[in-house]
C-alpha cells in the first residue's frame, strides 16, 4: 500500500485534499481568474512579450505545485500528478486549435480575442469541476466505473483517429451550429461586435451581439472537451483533488499559450493522431486496472510508464508535423469536425 489509499474496501475514496487544502486551491483558482479578467477589463491586442510572459508564469506555478505534491506526499504521488498535468496539457491543446477556428469563423476582432477565452476558460473550469464531481461518484459507487472510463476513452480515440486519416479538414459553419439557431429562435442577431457587450438595443428589442454568439459556442465545445478530458486523468490517478488540479492547472494558462502558439498550432498535423494514441493507451490502461480487480494475476501499467509513453508520443508528433510542414505553407489539420 501507498502512504495514501485512493480505493479503500469498503469503496470510499481518499484523497491528499484536505478541507483546508481544497479551500486554499479552489481560493487561489478563483484568485488567478479574477485577476485574467482585470487585464482583460480593457481589450487590448496581445503582445508575444505579453504572452510568454503570462505563459511562463503559468507553467512555472503548476510545476511548482508539483515539486510541493512530490515533496509533501512522496514521488508516486508526485509522478501522477505530473503524468496527469501533461495529458491535461496536450489535450488543451487540442481545445486552443478549436477555439482559433472559432475565432476566425465568427471573424472576433484581435482586441476581444482574449475576453472570449476567458470565457471559455472559466467554463471549462466549471464544467470540468461537475464532471470530476461525478467522476469521484461513479468510482464509489460503480463496480464497472473504471471498464466505463476506459471505453468512452478508446471510442473516443478509434473516432478521432477515423476522422484523420478519413483526410476531413475541419470546418466550421455558424450557419450550422446548434447554439447559434438555438439563440437566434430566442432573440435577433446583430451584424457588428459592440465590445465585449453580449446584448445591445436593435430597434425596440434587445438583440444579441457576435460576441454573446462566440461565447456560446466556445462553452459548448467546453462540455465536449470535458467527457474525455476528465476520465482520461482519472486513468492517472484516482484522487479527485489531483484531477482537480491537473485540470485547473491545465487550463488557467491557455489564454497566454493561445497567443503564444497561434502561428504553431496550424502546424500540428499529426496532433489528432498524438491525441488518439494517448487516450487509447489511457483507456487500455484503465482496462487493465479494473480486470486487476477481478483477476489478480492481470498486469497493471505503473505511472511512470505511462508518463515515459505519454512523452514520447508528444515528442514524435511534434517532430514529425514540423518536418510534414517545413519548407512551405502549412497544411490544413485533420481534425474531428463531429466531436466539437
Amino acid at each position: 500500500m501507498t502512504e495514501v489509499s485512493y480505493l479503500s474496501a469498503a469503496g470510499e475514496l481518499s484523497s491528499v485534499g484536505t478541507p483546508t487544502l481544497w479551500a486554499v486551491t479552489i481560493a487561489g483558482v478563483l484568485l488567478l481568474l479574477v485577476l485574467d479578467f482585470l487585464v482583460t477589463r480593457r481589450p487590448h491586442e496581445v503582445s508575444m512579450r505579453e504572452a510568454i510572459g503570462w505563459s511562463a508564469f503559468y507553467i512555472a506555478l503548476p510545476l511548482a505545485f508539483g515539486g510541493w505534491i512530490w515533496a509533501r506526499y512522496g514521488s508516486e504521488l508526485g509522478v501522477q500528478y505530473l503524468t496527469g498535468y501533461l495529458v491535461e496539457k496536450s489535450l488543451s491543446v487540442d481545445n486552443l486549435f478549436v477555439f482559433m477556428l472559432l475565432l476566425a469563423a465568427f471573424a472576433v476582432p484581435a482586441v476581444l480575442a482574449q475576453r472570449v477565452l476567458l470565457y471559455g476558460i472559466a467554463g471549462a473550469l466549471v464544467l470540468r469541476a461537475v464532471f470530476i464531481a461525478l467522476g469521484a461518484a461513479a468510482l464509489q459507487t460503480l463496480d464497472f466505473a473504471f471498464l466505463l472510463f476506459a471505453i468512452i476513452l478508446i471510442a473516443t480515440a478509434v473516432k478521432l483517429l477515423r476522422d484523420a486519416l478519413s483526410g476531413h479538414q475541419q470546418e466550421v459553419d455558424i450557419n450550422k451550429m446548434r447554439s447559434v439557431k438555438l439563440l437566434s429562435k430566442f432573440m435577433p442577431v446583430v451584424d457588428e461586435y459592440h465590445g465585449t457587450r453580449m446584448t445591445v438595443r436593435h430597434g425596440a428589442k434587445r438583440a444579441l451581439t457576435p460576441f454573446a454568439l462566440v461565447v456560446v459556442a466556445v462553452l459548448a465545445t467546453d462540455v465536449v472537451f470535458a467527457v474525455d478530458s476528465v476520465p482520461a486523468v482519472y486513468g492517472i490517478t484516482e484522487d479527485p483533488y489531483l484531477v482537480f488540479a491537473t485540470n485547473a492547472f491545465a487550463l488557467l494558462g491557455l489564454r497566454a499559450l493561445y497567443f503564444v502558439l497561434h502561428a504553431a498550432l496550424s502546424r500540428l498535423v499529426h496532433l489528432s493522431y498524438g491525441l488518439a494514441i494517448i487516450l487509447a493507451f489511457i483507456g487500455l490502461k484503465l482496462g487493465l486496472h479494473w480486470a486487476h480487480g477481478i483477476w489478480e494475476s492481470v498486469p497493471q501499467i505503473p505511472t511512470l510508464a505511462s508518463l515515459g509513453v505519454i512523452i514520447g508520443v508528444l515528442v514524435v508528433v511534434t517532430l514529425t508535423s514540423l518536418r510534414a510542414t517545413r519548407g512551405g505553407q502549412p497544411e490544413e489539420r485533420e481534425v474531428v469536425a463531429e466531436r466539437r
